[in-house]
């Protein structure tokens, strides 16, 4: 996760899903006024098979509106982990100080996928204009220190999404175009750290498809 314009700031609360039922119902309202053009989004993306998502917009003071790819070509897929529980990076992308956010952030428990930012807007994700501009941004919750946090549902879903990102705008599916944020040229980040597994990651990217996913997706309550 990256601040645009000032850092975030870290806080390590207990691993938990609680407070995202609450905070999604209250975001219906917000919803309802873009369900013209989030209906055509997800027109677009079904062709590229994507999996199930949740949308869960960031505040517009968080993101940058744009037309990709025809304003900029989309060439990288940046996979962050938030140092954050999923709760409190939701918080962070809807608080408008926080000039931060994400395309996509994954839970843990069960690879549940919340879209915050549509994937043709510029987020404020990689600490770098360039590649904010050219790329499509996917949390995933947990600590970059702590690899319990990585598991099995999390690394499927993420994997099925990154995959269907590719396909939709020609992303090669390679470690050259799939990159973590400490790959970010000018990034003091080290996410997603050395106990992320690259080769597992890739292996299933490069596997993925979504319309034969049959997985119970949780929903998540108070």
């Amino acid at each position: 996760m990256e601040a645009h314009g000032r850092t975030s700031t870290r806080r390590a609360l207990l691993r938990s899903g609680a407070y995202l039922a609450t905070a999604a119902t209250g975001l219906t309202a917000a919803a309802a006024t873009t369900t013209t053009a989030h209906a055509d989004d997800r027109r677009r993306r079904a062709a590229a098979a994507y999996p199930p998502t949740h949308w869960i917009p960031a505040s517009t003071s968080n993101y940058r509106v744009s037309s990709r790819p025809t304003s900029y070509p989309i060439d990288f897929v940046v996979i962050h982990v938030t140092q954050e529980t999923f709760p409190d990076a939701m918080k962070i992308f809807q608080d408008p100080a926080k000039q931060v956010s994400a395309h996509y952030m994954v839970a843990s428990a069960d690879g549940y996928i919340g879209q915050f930012v549509r994937e043709k807007d510029v987020a404020w994700h990689a600490g770098n204009k360039d590649y904010n501009n050219r790329s499509i941004g996917i949390e995933h919750e947990g600590w970059v220190d702590d690899p319990k946090w990585f598991t099995d549902e999390m690394y499927a879903s993420s994997a099925a999404l990154t995959a269907a990102v590719c396909d939709r705008f020609g992303i090669p599916k390679t470690r050259d175009h799939i990159i973590g944020h400490v790959e970010v040229p000018g990034t003091d980040h080290t996410d997603p750290g050395p106990l992320w597994d690259w080769p597992r990651y890739m292996s299933l990217v490069n596997k993925a498809y979504a319309p034969g996913m049959r997985r119970t997706w949780r929903r998540w309550r108070a």
